[in-house]
C-alpha cells in the first residue's frame, strides 16, 4: 500500500511541475511586460527618441545578486525585435532569454534588480541573437542616458543602452560590461510547444505570439509602433 501511495504522489508531482514551470514562464512574461511599461513611462526612465530608434529590447526582471566578497549576478527574461532583415517592421513575439554577470566587491546578503537594455544597432542585434554573448567583448554597451543627458545621445559606435532600477530605488543607467546573455532554449520551448532559438522567434517569425505575450506586445507597439531609421 506504501509503494501505492509513494508511486502515486510521485505520478502527481510529475504532472504538476511542467504546469509549475509554465506559471513561471507565464509570470515572467508578464512582470516584463509590466517593468518595460514602467521603464518607458516614467521622465527619468527610456527617453522615447531613443527607444524609437531600437532594433530590439531586453527586459530582464528581478535579476539577483547573491554572495559576499565575489558576487554572482543572474536572472532570466525575454528580448523581442522588430522584425524584417533591417529590424524596421512590427515587433516580433517574444523569446526567452538569460542574463549572467560577474561582479566584484562587497556584497552582503542579495538584492533584486530590474533591467532593461535597447538595442541601438542591426550589428549589436544581429550579434545577441547569434547565441552566447559577452557584452563589452561581442558588442558595445554603456549605461543608458536619462533625463537631460539624453539630449541628442546618439552614438553610432554603441550597440547597446543599458537601464536599471533597484527595488524601491530610482531609474539609472547601469554598466553590464560583463554580462553574458544567452537564449534560454527550454523556456522557449514550454512556450511555444517545440524546440525553437530565439532567432527563428525573432527574425524567422517560426511563432505566433501567445496569450501570454500579449501584454509586453502591447506595450512594445504602443510606446514605438514603427523604428526611427
Amino acid at each position: 500500500m506504501m509503494k501505492k501511495e509513494l508511486l502515486l504522489a510521485l505520478v502527481c508531482i510529475g504532472a504538476t511541475l511542467p504546469a509549475v514551470a509554465q506559471n513561471k514562464i507565464d509570470d515572467r512574461l508578464g512582470t516584463s511586460a509590466e517593468v518595460l511599461r514602467q521603464f518607458l513611462a516614467r521622465p527619468d526612465g527610456i527617453p522615447k527618441h531613443l527607444f524609437n530608434k531600437s532594433a530590439c529590447v531586453l527586459v530582464f526582471p528581478s535579476v539577483k545578486k547573491v554572495g559576499i566578497g565575489l558576487g554572482v549576478t543572474y536572472g532570466r527574461g525575454v528580448i523581442a525585435c522588430r522584425s524584417g532583415a533591417d529590424f524596421s517592421g512590427p515587433w516580433s513575439a517574444p523569446a526567452m532569454y538569460k542574463l549572467d554577470v560577474g561582479s566584484l566587491g562587497v556584497q552582503l546578503g542579495s538584492s533584486s534588480t530590474d533591467y532593461v537594455l535597447v538595442v541601438e544597432t542591426n550589428v549589436g542585434a544581429s550579434k545577441i541573437l547569434s547565441g552566447k554573448l559577452k557584452l563589452g567583448a561581442d558588442a558595445t554597451a554603456v549605461a543608458g542616458p536619462t533625463g537631460a543627458k539624453a539630449v541628442g545621445a546618439n552614438d553610432p559606435n554603441v550597440d547597446v543602452l543599458t537601464y536599471s532600477r533597484a527595488k524601491g530605488g530610482l531609474f539609472a543607467g547601469a554598466s553590464l560590461a560583463s554580462a553574458s546573455m544567452d537564449t534560454d532554449d527550454d523556456a522557449n520551448k514550454a512556450v511555444y510547444g517545440k524546440d525553437v532559438t530565439a532567432s527563428q522567434i525573432v527574425r524567422d517569425g517560426a511563432v505566433t505570439i501567445t496569450p501570454s505575450g500579449k501584454a509586453l506586445d502591447g506595450v512594445l507597439n504602443k510606446a514605438s509602433p514603427k523604428r526611427d531609421m
